[in-house]
């Protein structure tokens, strides 16, 4: 006798519903999304930045992305973040520590990885590479899985994004 494969939810009330599956992709992204926070936070320590919040270490890798400076609100749009003060929070904190700059262009703030903060985020790729990059290419999906999955992933956020505007409206 085979057994019917077991949904692993964390809410059975919400896996009754119409999409028992989106249930347990709830909860997946739910288990990925701490573990990942874990992930960052720890590699950031490894790399020997500890005490920063998953926040910071995200700000700091998008203010380095292609060493350009980044304006506030366009942090924030990248990493999904609504709230400005949130993104504000971690540009000081990071500039307290000297791994980040701000200057004004314009009527805007912009902010710049320091040499310092440059520096970290190579150490940090350094040990991602060893300690993740390297176990998930010998044992993982491989490069057209992970991106077949960062797909579903974007388009989840999307209507995950529309539901939540949505559900402001009731």
């Amino acid at each position: 006798m085979t057994r019917a494969p077991v949904s692993v939810v964390s809410s059975a009330h919400l896996a009754a519903g119409s999409s028992p599956a989106l249930s347990e992709a709830e909860y997946g992204l739910l288990l990925a999304g701490h573990a990942f926070d874990r992930w960052i936070v720890r590699c950031m320590a490894a790399a020997g930045q500890p005490g920063l919040s998953p926040t910071d270490v995200l700000v700091l890798h998008t203010v380095h992305h292609r060493d350009r400076p980044k304006r506030l609100a366009d942090i924030g749009l990248v990493l999904g973040i609504e709230d400005a003060h949130l993104v504000a929070y971690a540009v000081k904190k990071l500039a307290g520590l000297g791994l980040v700059t701000t200057a004004r262009a314009g009527k805007e703030a912009v902010v710049t990885a320091t040499e310092t903060g440059q520096a970290l985020c190579a150490r940090y790729a350094q040990v991602r590479e060893a300690l993740l990059a390297e176990t998930i290419a010998a044992g993982g999906p491989g490069a057209q899985g992970l991106s077949a999955a960062a797909g579903i992933l974007r388009a989840l956020a999307g209507a995950f994004d529309q539901a939540a505007r949505a559900a402001a409206t009731l």
